[in-house]
Order: structure tokens, then sequence, then C-alpha cells
């Protein structure tokens, strides 16, 4: 789980002239800097579609709206682009020159050293909490109509069909297979709470598949999703996925990551039949997921937001004619596999943390910044106290097929490097989404599954010569 940092701005000294500082403050007092300004390590601006191994060939972007929420996303038209090392592409449009292997890489984010989780991982070896009884009723996924994956937005992560067998069916204990549940969840004959609708969730629909599972050591999942399929308006396929993480240390969590992934998921399956840019939607989606949340916050006598209100992280990928686009705020992650396994994976999100403003502030190295116990506070998130709303979205181009990994840190939490995600990611996961996430949930479950686990997985196929604006 997430946890919001406790101080207002997590800085022990002001980044402009190295003035210490209270927790408390929003200013420095000696120069005035703005602290609640500090840019994080590699997240500022939207960023334009990346080309990966050949130039890239802006697809139109529709024209924007007076007084539209996506002002602030970037159009492809708006900056020159870059190639994927971050330098300016060739005026003439030519392609880069390749890379002495052969190889791409995918706007490859600046390494990470190991971050630190919200509980101790146990040392290699030692054994994983046992799995309780709730591993017996796990959830299948509810059919969706064929009519639906087309224009219709994500039915509601939190609400899953039950499972056969489950006490939801028959009303006996899935423990003892004896007693009545009562009311409360619980077994009358040996106590025994069942499991609850959201402790094991997974649905796939139209390629693109997730699942999330609440974990070995929490009480209650905390993590949504929403995943879907639907068209463009020239009739090509485009698929999506959102994945939040409910911020353990506010109130109502689950409630926070239910209400982001659905409204994000709707936004997107609303926005893009229409023709609106994908990284346009995305930016959009998020802005909706932000409204969400924020509407779950009860209100003081004064009339502000009470703090700690429900809060969560979201991240979210949509791929569609030839892009794979990213939106994210907080710690949540996207990471890129490649069929060919020869070729280097990515991570394609930069964490809002606590550590990572830290490193850009150049008050402390990585190694530093991440040995401290606050380098997983997140510095931005979804919520009614949130500092701002500054949602970060990029495009790529990629020159060959692969798959997305969307995940909450119950799963990078054991997979934190692109190289150690793309060993755990199955050979096959583009063709066998489903199957795939469920052998990453496996693999976090395996290594003691500390926190709820989300996974989506979306594949990406290179489009054929000549076809769509790629």
């Amino acid at each position: 789980m997430s946890q919001k940092p406790k101080p207002s701005h997590g800085l022990a000294a002001c980044p402009g002239c190295a003035e210490p500082l209270d927790s408390g403050d929003r200013f420095c007092g000696a120069c005035g800097y703005d602290l609640s300004a500090v840019p994080a390590a590699g997240i500022g601006p939207d960023r334009p579609t990346v080309a990966i191994g050949t130039p890239v060939n802006w697809p139109d972007a529709p024209p924007r709206e007076p007084g539209s929420l996506s002002t602030m996303t970037q159009h492809p038209g708006d900056l020159p682009g870059t190639d994927s090392g971050g330098h300016e592409l060739p005026a003439n449009g030519t392609a880069p020159a390749p890379a002495a292997t052969g190889d791409f890489e995918l706007a490859a984010p600046d390494p990470r050293a190991a971050v630190r989780v919200d509980d101790p991982v146990p040392a290699p070896g030692a054994a994983p909490a046992p799995v309780s009884a709730r591993a017996q009723a796990q959830q299948a996924p509810a059919p969706v109509s064929a009519q639906g994956q087309a224009q219709q937005a994500p039915a509601p992560v939190s609400a899953p069909a039950p499972a056969p067998g489950a006490a939801h069916d028959d009303g006996l204990c899935v423990a003892c297979r004896a007693g009545r549940v009562d009311t409360d969840g619980y077994c009358e004959n040996c106590g025994h709470a069942q499991p609850r609708e959201r402790d094991h969730m997974e649905r796939e629909l139209g390629g693109v598949a997730a699942v999330s599972d609440r974990g070995l050591r929490h009480h209650r999942n905390e993590d949504a999703f929403a995943v879907s399929a639907t068209t463009l308006p020239d009739g090509s396929p485009a698929t999506l996925a959102v994945v939040c993480d409910g911020v353990s240390s506010a109130t109502r969590p689950d409630e926070a990551s239910a209400a982001a992934a659905e409204a994000a998921g709707a936004a997107l399956c609303a926005a893009l039949p229409r023709g609106t840019h994908p990284q346009q939607a995305m930016h959009e989606a998020i802005v909706a997921a932000s409204e969400a949340v924020n509407s779950l916050a009860e209100k003081a006598a004064d009339g502000e937001p009470h703090r700690n209100a429900p809060a969560c992280t979201i991240v979210g990928s949509v791929v569609a004619d030839g892009l794979l686009v990213v939106g994210w705020i907080g710690d949540s992650r996207a990471y890129w596999v490649p069929d060919d396994r020869t070729a280097p994976a990515a991570r394609l999100t930069e964490d809002d943390s606590w550590a990572a403003q830290m490193v850009a502030a150049g008050l402390m190295n990585e190694a530093e910044a991440y040995a401290d116990e606050r380098a997983h506070a997140i510095t931005g998130w979804l919520g009614a106290d949130a500092y701002e709303l500054d949602p970060h979205t990029v495009a790529f181009k990629p020159d060959r097929s692969g798959v997305v990994v969307v995940c909450t840190d119950g799963l990078w939490n054991y997979a934190e490097g692109p190289e150690d995600m793309a060993r755990v990611v199955p050979a096959d996961a583009a063709d066998r989404p489903l199957h795939g996430a469920r052998v990453l949930v496996g693999h976090a479950l395996d290594g003691g599954g500390h926190d709820n686990i989300t996974v989506a997985l979306v594949p990406f196929a290179v489009p054929p010569q000549g076809a769509g604006s790629a």
C-alpha cells in the first residue's frame, strides 16, 4: 500500500538555499522557495510520442476545445518529439542511427535502487505466511456481452459474480462447510471470516486481462482495476487497462480505488470512440478519476474537506492505432516487456515518491534516499487533500510486439527492475493475458504477499505495414 508523507512537503532542507525546514512550512522562510513545487525525478509536463527505432509520424490530434480539461495534455504537434534517448529527432525526419547492438530502448527511465516496501520483506528462503481459507473461493470473471465490449464503459470491478461453492451461493462456510454464515460475514459454527467479493477478482475482455488479490497479510483488498476493449471511429481496435491502489493511511482507501478505476475506465471508453486522441483521453480519464475520489471526501464544519480524505494512486494504459499511451499519478507502475526477450524491457513510469523528490532536489543520492524509511511515501495521489492534480502522460510507438504490465506495488515490490519483471512475465503473456496475470499474482504471493496485488496485461501488436497512422 502506498503511504502519504507525514510532513506536508517531505523536505529536510530548502532545495533553493539549503535552509532547514519545519514539517509545516509551505514556503522557505529564507528565500521564499515554493515547497509544493519541488519536481519529482524524471517527471514533468506530459511528454510527446517517443520514437522507437523509427521516426515519429505524428497521428492527427483533435483540436482543443475552449475550457477543455485536457489543456495540460501534450499534443503531438506541440513539441518536436524525441528519440528513445531523449534527444531531438532530425529535422529532415530521417530515422536516428540504430544502436550498434540492433536493440531498441523504450524511453527507459533512470535506473532505480530497490524501493522499500510498507512491510519488511522476509529474507530469501523464509517461509511465506500460510494461505488462508479464502483461497478456496477465488472469483470467476463475470461474463460480458460482445456488444458491451465495443462502446460501453467497464462494469464496476468491485462487484464480480460470486464463485461457485462460496458462502455467497449456499450460505455455508467455505472453511468448515457446516456452519451458516451470519450477516456479519462470519461462520456461526467455526467463526471463520468469509472471503469478500474483492478478495480475488479476475477479468478478461477483448484481449486485455487483469487479476487482483488481497494478498496474505492484509485484511481487505484496497486495489481496483478496470479493463475494456472498444473501437476508434475508423473501426480499428483499442484496448485499455486502469489500475488503482488505495492509500492505506487514508480513510476508505478501498472505496477510493474502486471509484477511480470505474470513472477512468468509463471516461476512456467514452472518449476513444469519439476520436479523442488517446493521450488526451488518458489525461481526461485521470481528471475524471480525481473528481470521483474527491466526491468521497466528507466535509468539515467549515465546508472544507477533512484531512486524510479517501485517496489512491492510478496508472493506466491504452493501446490504439499503433500508439502505446501511459498515464499515472503516484507509485503504481507500467512496464514494457517485448515478446522477443532478447530485446530490453523498460519501465514506462516514474514514481511520485519522497525518494525521487529528494534525489531530484539534490539533497540525497539514490542510495541514501531509498535507504530512508520515508522512501516509499508518495508525493502525488488522487484525493481531496492532494497537493495538486498533475497527471503524467506519455506515448510511445514500439517497433515490435510485446505486452504492457500495469500494476500496483504489491507486484513490483517483488520484481522492481524491468529485467526482473521480464523474467517473471510468461513468454505467451500476449496470447494468454489472463493466464499471464495469474502467474504474476502468484509470483507476488509466493514472495510473501505482503500487500494487495493487482496486475493488468495489455498486449501490443505492431500494426501491419501501411496500416493506420504508423
